[in-house]
């Protein structure tokens, strides 16, 4: 069924081709909420690859005639730049994935305390669905699959069933799943629930304090080899090389600093953009720690 309704696009055969050689790229575009099949998301990846490499050479062109460099040294990017490109597009849908399963991992307990209060309180396994399918951001999402498979006939523990097992999150599985085991044995699902949500709750205190032992060095050897290091060599070199070679010719110039300046910038750059994208979790650590 899903060759038939395949867009076929002028990269089709090589993208055919290339999806025969990503083995896991079907699963993990379920697991990230991608609506393509591979040779779909291939073809486009293919198209943004062309895209960016011909954007990387021009840029290139512009950097080896500023600095003057030997225009050979392009020959190699012809060949690097597209192989790049296109493992960082087919890496997308891997980073998607840890995504989604940050925000379901830091969602399920709110989401699944919800769940069984509303159990407790009397109500219906449905309307309690319904109820927690807002507010709880992926992990609503993921429960509104759930209610709108059963509204079209899919028997509930399938329903649950087949949706836990297209989440990234191993906790939002473990919770669906005793649910569905629950209603199945007909055993009561609020003791089993509450039992689930407690070892989760454990296991994340866990996962915090392994993470909060292990970041303090580890921003530590970041700041001092990443940042520290090469700033102050680049200006003790400066210095060096001002004194020793005063009004001498050196190849010591534009060539040189201008790729280590690049460097020096773009570390502390993605410093701060990892530290925007920090998860929920791992800002309560660096709180605790700081």
């Amino acid at each position: 069924m899903e060759q038939k309704n395949e867009k076929k696009g002028i990269f089709y055969n090589l993208a055919e081709y290339l999806s025969h050689r990503s083995y896991d790229l079907k699963n993990k575009l379920k697991m990230a909420g991608i609506k393509k099949t591979p040779i779909e998301y291939i073809q486009n990846v293919i198209g943004k690859t062309i895209i960016l490499s011909l954007f990387l050479l021009v840029l290139s062109v512009l950097v080896f005639f500023i600095v003057k460099i030997d225009y050979v040294w392009l020959v190699p990017l012809v060949f690097v730049f597209p192989v790049v490109s296109y493992n960082y597009w087919m890496l997308y849908p891997e980073a998607l994935v840890e995504k989604r399963k940050r925000e379901l991992d830091y969602e399920i307990l709110f989401a699944g305390r919800h769940i069984l209060i509303a159990l407790r309180s009397g109500l219906p396994l449905f309307d309690t669905f319904v109820s927690a399918s807002t507010g709880y951001g992926e992990v609503s999402v993921e429960i509104r699959k759930i209610v709108d498979r059963i509204i079209v006939g899919v028997p509930a523990t399938q329903a649950i069933r087949e949706v836990a097992q297209e989440v990234p999150s191993k906790y939002f599985s473990r919770v669906m799943l005793q649910i569905a085991n629950s209603l199945s044995s007909g055993s009561d699902i609020g003791n089993s629930l509450e039992a689930v949500l407690e070892q989760i709750s454990k296991e994340q205190v866990v996962q915090l304090k392994e993470y909060s032992q292990k970041l303090t060095p580890t921003v530590m050897f970041y700041m001092l080899l990443g940042i520290i290091v090469p700033s102050i060599g680049v200006v003790l070199a400066s210095a060096f090389v001002s004194v020793f070679t005063a009004g001498k010719t050196t190849g010591y110039g534009s060539a040189t600093l201008i790729p280590v300046f690049l460097i020096i910038v773009i570390i502390p750059v993605s410093y701060t953009h990892l530290r925007a994208h920090e998860t929920p979790e791992h800002l309560v650590c660096r709180l605790l720690l700081e």
